[in-house]
C-alpha cells in the first residue's frame, strides 16, 4: 500500500509504531497535490513548505514522547474556515487577500490535536452551490469522471479525499454541501446535529442552518475525527452543552433489529433505474445483516423543503453578506463617486452571479410587506418538517434515503438553469432544516453517457444528538460493502 493510500486510523497506528515518519506521509500527499491538483483545482492554497515544517516538528515532538491524537496527520481544511496567517478566501474575490488573524474553534481542536495542515480547498464561493462552479480558483473536477462536477460547497474536500491528496478533510454543510460532493466523489460525508460543533470562525452563510463535519475515506475515520471537533464553545451561543461521547466506541454491535425508515419521498417513482437499483441493493444487504426496514413512510412536508430552504437559506445569507461592503476589509472598489457608490460598485464587481441571486431572493423576503408572506410562512414550515422527523423518529432509529436524484453531472450542464441545480439537494435539505444528523455512504456506481463509473451514495439520519446509532448503522453497512474501498485512477 502507498502512503497516501493510509486511512486516519492506519496512519495513526504508522506513526505510533514509527514505521512511517509525518514528514514521509505528508511529502507524499504534497507529490500528488503537485501532479495532480492542477488538473483537478481541488485545493486553492497549498502549503508547501509550511507543511513539511509542520510535519518535522510533529517527528520532533514524538521522539520526545508528545501524546497527540493526531500528532502529524495530514489534512486539509475547507477555505471558508478562518486559519490564522492562512489566506481564506470562501473561494470568492472579495477575500483574495483576507489573512485571518485567528483560528476557527475548529481548525484551533485540529491543531491542538496535532494535524499537519496541507492546505485550504476549494468550494462555490460563499458555500453557494451545489456543483463546485461557483468559484474563481478553477472548477473542480470529478477524479472519477474528469469533466464532470464533485458537488458543492464542499467540491475541493471531497475531491482531495477521494484523490488521495490528504487523509481527511473538514466541510460544511448548509443544505447537503459535505453530503453531496461525498456521494459524487465516493467518501464519507456526515452533517452532525445542528449545535454539535462549534461554527465559530467559519465563514457564515445560513447561521441557522450551517453545520461543520468530516469529510473522510471510511466510517471509522469519521467517527476519530469528530472525537476531535465536537464539544461546547462558549464562543458560539448554538453550541450545545452537552457531555461528549466517544464516537469510535459505538461503531461495534452490528445492526439486527435496527428499525430502518425508508421514506417515500426520498425514493420517488421516478427515480433514475440505475439509482434506483443501487438503492434497492443497499436495502438489501440491510436487510441481510438483520435490519428491520420499513417502506411504509412518509414525511409529507418533504416535497415543500426545497422552497422553504430557498427563503430560510437565502434570507440569511443576505444578512451575513451585508458585511462585505469594502470598507472594513476584503475587496474594495474605490473607482466611484464617493463612499456609498464605491460600496454598490464592490459588490457588483465582488459578488458572483449565484451570490447575487441569492442576496436579492433573501433581501426580497426580508422586505416590509413581504416577511409574512414568505420568511414567517417559511419558518412554520419548518416546524412542520421539524416534527415530522420528531414523530418519525418516535418508530424508527434511523431513516434511510438517497443523497442526490442522480450521479453527478457534467460540468456546465446545469448552470444555465438554477432550478434544476437547486433541486440536487432535494433529499439532502430537509436534516438541515430539522437540524437532524445526516451522513452519506458510498453504495455503488452507475454508468455515465460514455460508460465512466460515477458513484452514488445513500443517506441515514438519525434522532438530534444520535450520531452514535448514525455511525453504528453506517459502519456495519460499511464493512458488509467493497464501496468504500474503491478509488479513482486520477
Amino acid at each position: 500500500m502507498e502512503l497516501h493510500e493510509l486511512t486516519l486510523k492506519e496512519a495513526i497506528s504508522a506513526l505510533g509504531a514509527k514505521t512511517i515518519s509525518s514528514e514521509e506521509l505528508t511529502k507524499a500527499y504534497l507529490t500528488r497535490i503537485t501532479k495532480y491538483n492542477r488538473k483537478l483545482h481541488a485545493f486553492i492554497t497549498v502549503r508547501f513548505k509550511e507543511a513539511i515544517k509542520e510535519a518535522r516538528l510533529a517527528d520532533a515532538e514524538r521522539k520526545k514522547g508528545t501524546k497527540k491524537p493526531f500528532l502529524g496527520i495530514p489534512v486539509a481544511i475547507k477555505d471558508n474556515f478562518l486559519t490564522q496567517g492562512i489566506r481564506t478566501t470562501s473561494a470568492s474575490p472579495v477575500l483574495d487577500d483576507y489573512i485571518p488573524q485567528y483560528d476557527s474553534t475548529v481548525v484551533s481542536r485540529l491543531k491542538n490535536a496535532g494535524v499537519v495542515i496541507l492546505g485550504k480547498t476549494n468550494l462555490d464561493a460563499w458555500g453557494h452551490g451545489s456543483s463546485g462552479e461557483h468559484t474563481v480558483y478553477g472548477i473542480p473536477h470529478n477524479p472519477y469522471a474528469y469533466g464532470y462536477v464533485t458537488g458543492g460547497s464542499s467540491s475541493g474536500s471531497a475531491a482531495a479525499v477521494a484523490s488521495d491528496f490528504c487523509i481527511a478533510a473538514t466541510g460544511s454543510d448548509t443544505g447537503g454541501s459535505n453530503r453531496q460532493p461525498a456521494s459524487y466523489c465516493n467518501v464519507v460525508g456526515l452533517k452532525p446535529t445542528y449545535g454539535r460543533v462549534s461554527r465559530y470562525g467559519l465563514v457564515a452563510f445560513a447561521s441557522s442552518l450551517d453545520q461543520i463535519g468530516p469529510l473522510t475515506k471510511d466510517v471509522r475515520d469519521c467517527a476519530l475525527l469528530l472525537n476531535t471537533i465536537v464539544g461546547h464553545d462558549s464562543r458560539d451561543a448554538t453550541s450545545v452543552p452537552m457531555e461528549v461521547p466517544d464516537f469510535t466506541e459505538a461503531l461495534t454491535g452490528g445492526i439486527r433489529g435496527l428499525r430502518v425508515g425508508v421514506a417515500r419521498e426520498y425514493v420517488p417513482d421516478d427515480l433514475d433505474p440505475a439509482v434506483r437499483g443501487v438503492f434497492d441493493a443497499a436495502v438489501r444487504e440491510l436487510e441481510r445483516m438483520g435490519a428491520q426496514v420499513d417502506w411504509d413512510v412518509s414525511l409529507p412536508s418533504t416535497p415543500h423543503a426545497l422552497a422553504c430552504y430557498y427563503i430560510i437559506a437565502p434570507s440569511e445569507a443576505s444578512a451575513n453578506l451585508a458585511r462585505y461592503d469594502g470598507v472594513k476589509y476584503g475587496f474594495s472598489c474605490q473607482d466611484g463617486d464617493g463612499m456609498w457608490d464605491n460600496m454598490e460598485k464592490t459588490r457588483q464587481q465582488g459578488f458572483g452571479d449565484e451570490v447575487k441571486r441569492r442576496i436579492m431572493l433573501g433581501a426580497y423576503a426580508l422586505s416590509a410587506g413581504y416577511y409574512d408572506a414568505y420568511y414567517l410562512k417559511a419558518l412554520q414550515v419548518r416546524t412542520l418538517i421539524r416534527r415530522e422527523f420528531d414523530e418519525a423518529f418516535e418508530r424508527f432509529d434511523v431513516l434511510l434515503g438517497l443523497v442526490s436524484p442522480t450521479p453527478a453531472f457534467k460540468l456546465g450542464e446545469k448552470l444555465a438553469d438554477p432550478y434544476q441545480m437547486y433541486l440536487s439537494d432535494v433529499f439532502t435539505l430537509p436534516a438541515n432544516i430539522a437540524g437532524v444528523p445526516g451522513m452519506s455512504l458510498p453504495a455503488g456506481f452507475v454508468d455515465g453517457e460514455a460508460g465512466e463509473r460515477l458513484p452514488v451514495g445513500i443517506q441515514l439520519m438519525a434522532r438530534p444528538f444520535d450520531e452514535e446509532t448514525l455511525l453504528r448503522a453506517a459502519y456495519a453497512y460499511e464493512q458488509a460493502t467493497p464501496w468504500h474501498e474503491q478509488r479513482p485512477e486520477v
